[in-house]
């Protein structure tokens, strides 16, 4: 008998469930479904960091209205979960306002405001969060004398038959973000490939010191190593060698500056007491000077009866020459050191965009894997472009210097494109908003808080991560970056709630 029981209150459940269609929200924030006595009104702002999505029953003179307020971050387009938002409404020089301390939900905040008067007000949103604050104002808010007078005005207006409905809490729960229509100077591009190279100026080649056995500083030094400026890297000994024994010579070397030492000293004296000439004291002088200089090169970074070899920059190994326990003579390579903090880029292009190219403007290129970046934000400079092609080299170079870390291993390839000619501005939106189909392109575009439209659109140039739109949007409309395909998905389920906004 208990089971049936469960049963049929899952059935009840059930049946409730599927009766009920609009998204309105209860006194918490939360979507409900209560019916309304007077219409509602819904507004969304954008700002640099806050998309604000209100929803709240028209304002009529002596009647409380609660404020169900969708705070989202933009960077990440997640939900406001801490903070204060304080409501106002202004006339003039008056005003009513009420703050909540929290949200009731993650991103919602439900304020209230009962007016006094009727008129035109200003409609005034101050977001507090440990992050960041922000300000939103709505001019020209109605504030009705009664709600028949609200339901006479409000009633003409209607809902756009094609919207798509996506609750907030949806969005929020995903990986979700939104962008504006941008106009920016867009280029013509040529389409192509590159090479990453390490810059000339990026690397060092280590050359053995002295003439001896190489002896890897760690047991284990292998190409990609990450090194730091000064690391000690390897170790040069000529230890037990008949000639080239570099011991032997800073011994000499020494012996020789010592001796060359007391000699200049006692010259010194004896030209300053004037009883030797200047040009013998000068001599002297020389011959010390020379031991000098011989002794401390040959004894600098001699350890443990062998020379060190240092790494002079910060980075990694990029290739090792030497073999750990191996025999080098002096000026042999021994290991080569590279920085990265630039890099080269090689983009080879047809030889029938050879005019073109005498009008490079700029170069997108891919540090990382589905990253597009440019030499012009970045401070990269062209730094040649072949004059002519050969059999075995049918296509035209073109050398950049890449100002930044590339996270791609040297000798992979990215794609590329060339910016060439004078530049038009026009709309563009990131490439990540299309959607594809059978060749022909749509984005989705955010209405408000919760409503979308899927829009055809007409493609142009491409520039790096943006593409000019031609025909479909208009400047300043919000479209969706990342999140479009179940934006699209919700609109053919069937399952996405209408627009009831009880309250």
């Amino acid at each position: 008998m208990r089971y049936i029981i469960v049963l049929l209150s899952l059935v009840v459940i059930s049946c409730q469930s599927t009766e009920e269609h609009g998204h309105a929200h209860d006194q918490e924030g939360g979507h409900s479904h209560a019916g309304e006595e007077k219409p509602s009104v819904d507004y969304t702002i954008w700002t640099d960091q806050t998309e604000l999505f209100v929803e709240f029953p028209a304002l009529v003179v002596g009647e409380s209205s609660r404020f169900a307020t969708h705070f989202t971050v933009l960077d990440g387009h997640q939900p406001v979960r801490e903070g204060t938002v304080t409501v106002s409404l202004i006339k003039g020089n008056k005003g009513i306002r009420h703050s909540v301390d929290a949200p009731s939900s993650p991103g919602i905040f439900v304020p209230s405001l009962q007016p006094k008067e009727s008129g035109i007000y200003q409609l005034i949103f101050e977001l507090e969060t440990p992050a960041y604050t922000d300000r939103i104002v709505l001019n020209d808010i109605p504030i009705f004398a009664t709600a028949e007078e609200a339901e006479k005005v409000l009633a003409g207006e209607e809902e756009n038959g094609n919207a798509i409905t996506f609750l907030k809490e949806q969005a929020w729960k995903m990986e979700f973000q939104t962008a504006p229509v941008l106009k920016k100077e867009v280029y013509q591009t040529i389409p192509t490939s590159g090479i990453w190279k390490v810059a000339p100026s990026d690397y060092q080649t280590l050359v053995a010191p002295a003439t001896g056995r190489v002896s890897f500083s760690s047991g284990v030094l292998t190409e990609g190593s990450p090194v730091k400026e000064g690391q000690v890297l390897m170790t040069v000994s000529s230890t037990g060698l008949t000639s080239n024994n570099l011991g032997a010579e800073i011994q000499k070397a020494r012996a020789d500056y010592e001796q060359a030492k007391s000699e200049y000293e006692r010259k010194k004296e004896l030209y300053e007491s004037k009883i030797v000439p200047k040009s013998e004291f000068e001599q002297v002088e020389q011959k010390y000077q020379i031991a000098k200089t011989n002794y401390e090169t040959l004894s600098s970074g001699y350890s443990g009866g062998g020379k060190q070899v240092t790494a002079p920059i910060g980075g990694f190994i990029k290739s090792i020459q030497a073999v750990n326990g191996g025999f080098a003579n002096q000026g042999d390579a021994l290991v080569t050191v590279t920085s990265h903090k630039s890099s080269l880029l090689e983009v080879q292009v047809s030889p029938k965009y050879s005019a073109e190219l005498k009008n490079i403007r700029n170069i997108w290129y891919q540090p990382k894997e589905g990253a597009w970046s440019n030499l012009n934000e970045k401070g990269g400079k062209i730094l040649s472009v072949d004059k002519e092609v050969e059999a075995n080299q049918p296509l035209i170079s073109v050398f950049a210097e890449v100002n930044e870390g590339v996270e791609m291993p040297e000798g992979s390839f990215t794609e590329a494109q060339l910016a060439v000619g004078s530049a038009m501005e026009s709309l563009v939106i990131p490439v990540s908003c299309l959607m594809e189909d059978y060749g022909n392109y749509s984005v989705i575009v955010q209405l408000s808080g919760e409503s979308f439209e899927r829009r055809n659109v007409t493609l142009g140039k491409r520039n790096g991560s943006e593409v000019e739109i031609i025909k479909g949007l208009s400047f300043g409309e919000v479209v969706v970056t990342k999140g479009a395909y179940q934006v699209k998905m919700a609109s053919m389920s069937g399952q996405a709630p209408a627009h009831g906004h009880a309250h």
